[in-house]
C-alpha cells in the first residue's frame, strides 16, 4: 500500500457497518482511554441489555437508524 489515500479508497468500498467499526477503532487510537467514561458506557450498555430482556425497550435495526439519518 503506497499511502493513506490508497487505504482510504479501499476502506470506502467496505460495507457501512465495517466502515463505522473502522472509524471507531481509528478514533480510539487517537485518544487516551478514559477508564471512568468507558466504565460509564459499559454500565449504560448493560442497563440497556437488561431493559431489552425485560421487554422495557425494543430493538431497532441498524438499517432503520441509518435510513433515518440519511433522510435528514
Amino acid at each position: 500500500m503506497k499511502n493513506h489515500k490508497d487505504l482510504l479508497v479501499k476502506a470506502l468500498q467496505l460495507p457501512e457497518n465495517d466502515r463505522a467499526e473502522m472509524v471507531d477503532e481509528l478514533l480510539k487510537s487517537l485518544r487516551e482511554t478514559d477508564t471512568k467514561i468507558d466504565e460509564q458506557w459499559k454500565r449504560e450498555a448493560e442497563d440497556r441489555v437488561r431493559a431489552y430482556k425485560k421487554g422495557e425497550i425494543e430493538a431497532v435495526s441498524v438499517e432503520e437508524i441509518i435510513s433515518k439519518y440519511k433522510a435528514k
